[in-house]
């Protein structure tokens, strides 16, 4: 039985991650050349420690993980709860401080809430697929993830709660949702956008937006970021300026250059080539993600894989997306690429929830 799952999996996405994070660990080297900085240290441990577990995923059933969710949804809320009593970091209390490494909640929430969701969507369209049209039943789904948004935002981290957004809006457009309420969800978010930015934005979001729109307005205090991610990707010009040579990374102009700011160092000292390359390796991770959810042999496997395609999706695009200066700013690491060992352990269960789908897509592999 393990044979033919290892054999029907989808290979090409679990290889796509570990180049993404060859590429990330090669910039966290070059990014932290000559310092004290231990991060690529850490990242390699925690990619150590990701590989089996992703191994040991694939052979558990994601039927049986869904039923657990419920539970690691629960878990997880309490994690969202306590972290806003922790010390903030850079503004936002976002983690838990363990010592030798610290914990974020919101990550690992990815993983709990997209499964209980994609459970949840099930149950509702266990007798009727039009059930989640309902209105009630439509507002149960959403309040599965409502609530650990709201925490996530309470931090506040808004590109990691945009992030459940994008994965929520494309389980219940894959799940049948109506028409009406698509359209209705756009007016919505034309009318609330204005009200959000005027009256519930807090002041260093407003500057973030500001930034994006206006970056020459102030180069050397909440445009400074910007501006010297831009010069990196464009000094790289073609092949880049060579591993160690990048001006803004190697003369600290570039910060945070292991996490916000990573594809920035890649695009100054790889070029357009080494930049290029990673955005086409996530286009294939992307869309090999989406054909395991078209393929999944039911329709949890459907909601889970594409849940997990959205978060992907949405991270590719705002983190390259900002450093090139036609997104705003978030702080949304780049995944596999980025440094955090929180992020990197929850994109490969991520992975591992996809090649575990992948792996079951033919029923046929269960007729012995």
């Amino acid at each position: 039985m393990k044979r033919k799952i290892l054999k029907n999996i989808d290979w090409g996405i679990f290889i796509c991650c570990i180049i993404l994070s060859i590429i990330g660990m090669i910039a966290l080297f070059s990014a932290t050349y000559d310092s004290e900085d231990t991060s690529l240290q850490r990242q390699i441990i925690w990619f150590i420690i990701c590989i089996p577990v992703v191994f040991i995923i694939i052979f558990i059933d994601y039927e049986n993980i869904a039923k657990i969710s419920p539970i690691l949804y629960g878990i997880i809320l309490i994690l969202l709860i306590g972290v806003l009593f922790t010390e903030p970091v850079n503004g936002a209390s976002s983690w838990f401080d363990l010592g030798f490494f610290s914990i974020q909640p919101a990550e690992f929430a990815k993983i709990f809430v997209i499964l209980f969701l994609a459970l949840a969507l099930c149950k509702i369209q266990e007798k009727d697929k039009n059930e989640i049209n309902k209105p009630k039943k439509l507002l149960i789904a959403l309040a599965i993830v409502a609530v650990p948004v709201l925490l996530i935002v309470k931090q506040p981290d808004y590109g990691t709660a945009a992030a459940f957004l994008v994965a929520t809006i494309m389980m219940i457009f894959t799940a049948g949702i109506n028409k009406k309420y698509i359209i209705g969800t756009i007016l919505l978010i034309v009318i609330a956008v204005p009200l959000l930015y005027f009256f519930v934005l807090p002041d260093h979001a407003k500057d973030r937006i500001e930034v994006f729109l206006h970056p020459e307005t102030d180069p050397r205090g909440s445009g400074y970021n910007l501006t010297q991610s831009k010069l990196a990707i464009g000094a790289g010009q073609l092949t880049g300026m060579g591993l160690l040579k990048g001006n803004q990374t190697q003369l600290g102009f570039l910060y945070p250059k292991t996490t916000d700011f990573i594809f920035s160092v890649i695009g100054e000292e790889m070029g357009f080539v080494g930049a290029g390359a990673v955005i086409i390796l996530y286009v294939v991770l992307i869309t090999k993600s989406i054909y395991v959810a078209k393929t999944a042999k039911d329709d949890l496997g459907s909601y889970i894989a594409i849940g997990i395609s959205g978060i992907f999706l949405f991270h590719m695009l705002e983190n390259i997306g900002m450093t090139m200066g036609l997104l705003p700013i978030t702080g949304v690491p780049l995944p596999f690429v980025s440094y955090g060992g929180s992020s990197l352990f929850t994109n490969f269960i991520l992975i591992a929830l996809l090649l575990n789908i992948s792996g079951r897509r033919q029923k046929t592999i269960f007729i012995e």
